[in-house]
């Protein structure tokens, strides 16, 4: 893909001149089409040292309004901070939001590439680490981003010209390091990992542009011209209009789907005594309590995730999880509907926000798992929008599997029986009353729509990495200790 790059291409700098102003013009006139179709924006450089990222990035923000547009220059070393996170959280959190243009100086391709050359990155993390990027572009265009990519191409030679060069100059000497030069040494290997990269994330819907860079204004008209077609051809494109098919997980990772209603076979009479329930919540809260401690010391991250009817017992449940734990160990989320800057991101993007450090517990009272319950009932979302999240999620729990996130997800189930008995003793009841609305008497009316995308949705994303727990929840003694149980089971099948 590289080696058969004509590097020779130039343009002499009269038509340079004249194509560039009109280019200039036209891309400021699209910023404001981006901001009124409220498209995010992302246009990312890639490409060796010295091959033009820089000068380009200045070319394309000098007509656009500053206030529309963030440029982040990514390190190819990763802070303590990000270290204790799965690799693509920091990008996550630096997408655009609805109507804005992120322009990344490198972004997640060269922490990769770089991983691989220097040998941190052996074969099966490898493929790893290229699917999850491609999975990442992938939800990210689904929900509407134009997504734009190039690497700038430069060769050897014109790189030590350029090395040379910038170390003469008076003020950005300092821009060459060592640790350049060192790389411009392993040039044909990072080409060759390049290479292979830019070939396997090469797809339809986020494809490369590969710009021959020996010639600054060669290079400057090529970016420009790409950004300006791509954003007239996408712009006006219903997001969501072409979106991908992608398959769910494969019978070895997800649990075979079963015949029937799956909350219909669950036993709700299952029970505890008030003595059988306090000596277990004793033994078990202890058991965690040491549980967390190995997991901090082994830097094993742990997501739990509470989902349920109203007036399941998910708060008095987390209540009894965390009440022996160290409470610098653990943060309780709970999930409302998405406000400011989560309501114009992407779905997932507050959820990557919150993901626990390693050696962290992150419990959340509901998740994102909301995308195929309420706001697919009360329609918050698309049709395309639920449907395709079973796969996004699968795909975000298995990325946080493979950084080696323990995750246990439970479902709290109780009959209508019973959830009208607890809403009746929260209405009557002064010091519960808060707990209560009209929301959860309308929701109760949809009973039957919410089982099915329930049962649907454990059907599709229980995996053998993030499976699902249904837990008989008319005792709220039973259902404390089977989550606490649980989540020991998991986490002694981790540590060992």
């Amino acid at each position: 893909m590289l080696d058969s790059l004509d590097l020779s291409q130039q343009l002499p700098k009269g038509k340079y001149k004249e194509y560039l102003a009109p280019l200039k013009n036209e891309l400021r006139d699209l910023q404001r089409e981006v901001i009124n179709a409220r498209r995010p924006v992302i246009i990312l450089f890639e490409g060796l040292e010295a091959s033009g990222k820089g000068d380009s990035i200045r070319k394309v923000v000098e007509p656009l309004d500053p206030r529309g547009f963030n440029v982040e220059l990514t390190p190819l070393e990763l802070t303590p901070e990000d270290a204790l996170r799965p690799p693509l959280r920091r990008f996550w959190l630096r997408i655009p939001a609805q109507g804005e243009i992120g322009i990344f100086d490198r972004s997640w391709y060269m922490p990769a590439l770089a991983a691989r050359v220097n040998g941190a990155t052996k074969d099966p993390e490898w493929s790893e680490r290229k699917e999850e990027i491609k999975q990442f572009e992938r939800q990210l265009v689904e929900d509407g981003t134009i997504l734009i990519k190039f690497w700038l191409h430069i060769s050897k030679r014109e790189q030590k010209r350029r090395f040379k060069k910038i170390e003469k100059s008076r003020y950005g000497g300092w821009r060459i390091s060592k640790s350049d030069w060192k790389e411009h040494k392993r040039y044909s290997q990072y080409n060759t990992v390049a290479d292979e990269l830019l070939v396997e994330t090469d797809t339809p819907y986020a494809p490369w542009t590969i710009v021959p860079a020996n010639d600054r204004y060669y290079r400057r008209i090529h970016v420009l011209r790409t950004i300006t077609e791509t954003l007239k051809r996408c712009v006006r494109q219903v997001p969501g209009a072409n979106d991908v098919i992608v398959s769910l997980p494969t019978s070895s990772e997800r649990h075979p789907p079963e015949t029937g209603s799956i909350l219909d076979r669950v036993d709700l009479t299952k029970s505890l005594s008030r003595e059988e329930y306090e000596a277990e919540l004793k033994k078990g809260q202890n058991r965690l309590r040491e549980l967390e401690y190995a997991c901090y010391e082994r830097r094993i991250p742990v997501i739990i995730v509470y989902m349920g009817w109203d007036a399941a017992g998910k708060g008095g449940n987390i209540k009894r999880l965390t009440q022996e734990l160290d409470p610098r160990g653990y943060t309780v989320y709970p999930i409302a509907a998405p406000q400011g800057d989560e309501a114009t991101h992407h779905y997932l993007w507050r959820f990557w926000k919150r993901l626990p450090k390693a050696g962290h517990f992150a419990i959340f009272d509901r998740s994102w798992y909301e995308r195929v319950l309420v706001e697919r009932i009360e329609g918050f979302c698309t049709e395309a929008e639920w449907k395709r999240a079973y796969y996004e999620i699968n795909e975000f729990e298995r990325h946080l599997a493979h950084f080696g996130t323990v995750i246990t997800k439970f479902w709290l189930h109780i009959d209508k029986e019973e959830q009208w008995r607890r809403f009746e003793d929260r209405k009557n009841t002064p010091a519960k009353q808060h707990k209560i609305n009209e929301e959860d008497y309308r929701n109760r009316e949809k009973w039957d729509l919410y089982a099915v995308a329930v049962n649907e949705m454990i059907e599709r994303t229980s995996t053998n990495y993030a499976p699902w727990t249904i837990v008989e929840g008319n005792c709220k003694l039973w259902a404390r200790i089977k989550t606490l149980k649980t989540i020991i089971a998991a986490l002694e099948s981790r540590i060992g």
